[in-house]
């Protein structure tokens, strides 16, 4: 089982905050997709993955990540200063 966490417009569009789900999924690109063949408020989520930026137990990462032994993984907008 993996935590799957959403933030900000991401969260809005899949409509949950958090989730946990059972997945087969390597990489976290394979996470993605197989999210998007869930339904199509996921693919409307993750349809600019380029606008996305993902942490994997709380570490940023890439979304060719490999996902073994990881308990959370987080999908927010890229954060802006201020």
């Amino acid at each position: 089982m993996i935590d799957i966490v959403y933030f900000a417009w991401v969260r809005e569009r899949i409509g949950l905050p958090r989730e946990r789900i059972e997945t087969e999924a390597a990489t976290v690109a394979d996470l993605v997709e197989e999210l998007c063949a869930r339904e199509e408020r996921y693919a409307a989520a993750f349809s600019d993955v380029a606008a996305l930026r993902v942490a994997l137990d709380q570490e940023l990462s890439e979304f060719d990540a490999p996902l073994a032994g990881v308990r959370e993984v987080a999908f927010f907008p890229p954060m802006t200063g201020g």
